[in-house]
């Protein structure tokens, strides 16, 4: 049994922190929300009422926060110096490169060992614990990390240094946003032309349009009885969290110098779905919007 602070028990975080209970671990809970709290304590975890309560005794600290700023504030403010030193510091929220090689330089000054690792999956693989975890961190510390994420991980991959977990996570979601904007234009113009969406699936599912978005996701009911299109689009990854993946993108791409024209033209189509109101519908209802048919999302 290792003892695990879990802090930010959220749409993700919640299903994370209850696989590492059902795993065996001893899990230390903490979040603001009481909702999120009682979740967690459904789900076998221990609730505590602060940061510092989780962290105390802990021998891995697990983060899943909303963004930079928040990751900077509860690392520099409530877990540095008040958790062991000997812990293992695993922050699995996607934000901007700098922030998290500031975060891991803070850690390491103090002498924790640190990971960024962002994941890949949604909360279907957040609940189900097949997440897949891209890991910034100094190799010799990712023997610790790897089994640490294993209760919650599909494969988890070392990406490089600190920092290298989130590039990683940018890079990955620019490509998905881009490409089930593709998938949705093409079910779109099919439908047009008289091809009935299923049929478009059977065919581009074994063609050379076959991606993720069509055979996992696809933003069609039916075909994919898993994917979001069959429940109203709720659920799975938000509009809004995509978004946000997407400005992080054309931010580092900005800093970087990068050319990423489709990156900026998928930032803009999510940032004008959600700016009608859908950001808590999952990203694939996109399709909805370019088939001038927004008025059929509840």
């Amino acid at each position: 049994m290792t003892r695990i602070a879990f802090i930010g028990l959220g749409n993700m975080g919640g299903g994370m922190a209850a696989n590492q209970a059902k795993a065996g671990h001893d899990v230390a809970a903490f979040d603001l929300s009481p909702a999120a709290l009682e979740r967690a304590a459904e789900a076998g975890c221990r609730t505590v009422s602060s940061v510092a309560e989780a962290v105390k005794d802990a021998e891995v600290v697990i983060t899943m926060l909303p963004a930079g700023p928040h990751v900077l504030s509860v690392y520099s403010e409530q877990i540095i110096g008040a958790a062991p030193s000997s812990a293992l510091l695993l922050d699995c929220s996607t934000i901007d490169v700098e922030t998290a090689r500031k975060v891991a330089g803070l850690a390491k000054d103090a002498g924790y060992a640190f990971a960024d690792a962002p994941v890949s999956g949604g909360t279907a693989a957040a609940d189900a614990g097949t997440l897949a975890f891209m890991v910034g961190c100094d190799e010799a510390d990712f023997a610790r990390v790897e089994p640490a994420l294993e209760p919650m991980s599909r494969i988890t991959i070392r990406a490089g240094d600190h920092g290298a977990g989130q590039a990683a996570k940018i890079c990955n979601n620019m490509l998905l946003g881009i490409s089930m904007i593709g998938t949705c234009e093409a079910i779109a113009l099919a439908e047009k032309l008289g091809l009935e969406p299923e049929r478009f699936f059977e065919i581009a599912s074994k063609s050379s349009g076959q991606c993720w978005s069509v055979t996992s996701y696809y933003p069609w009911a039916g075909p994919v009885p898993t994917a979001p299109s069959n429940r109203d689009y709720e659920g799975g990854f938000a509009t809004a969290m995509m978004l946000k993946d997407l400005k992080l993108a054309q931010d580092a791409a900005a800093k970087s110098g990068a050319s990423t024209p489709l990156g900026a033209q998928a930032e803009a189509l999510y940032a004008l779905f959600n700016g009608l109101g859908y950001g808590g519908k999952d990203f694939s209802a996109m399709v909805q919007m370019l088939r001038g048919r927004i008025d059929t999302l509840s």
